[in-house]
């Protein structure tokens, strides 16, 4: 337990964007499942601009590292590109 009113302030702040962060990482990753488990090409092309938007606010806001976010990003498009094939 904090024993100074400022850090008892810092700890309510912590718990706050805690849990806004898990909102955007819980978003983001759901996306990116989606458009894992997409069947055809096509259905992976329609979620893949959704899950591309949760991945860079994530990055934007320092949820993920910036290069982690492109790293994602590659990945899901060249998983949707091989559907095609």
């Amino acid at each position: 337990m904090p024993n100074s009113k400022q850090a008892l302030k810092r700890l309510r702040q912590a718990d706050k964007r805690r849990l806004e962060n898990k909102v955007v990482r819980t978003s983001m990753r759901t996306a990116m499942k989606r458009v894992l488990r997409a069947a055809t090409q096509e259905e992976g092309t329609a979620l893949l601009p959704l899950a591309t938007k949760r991945i860079d606010k994530a990055a934007k806001t320092n949820i993920i590292h910036a290069n982690a976010a492109a790293r994602y990003k590659s990945r899901l498009a060249k998983r949707v590109n091989a559907l095609g094939a």
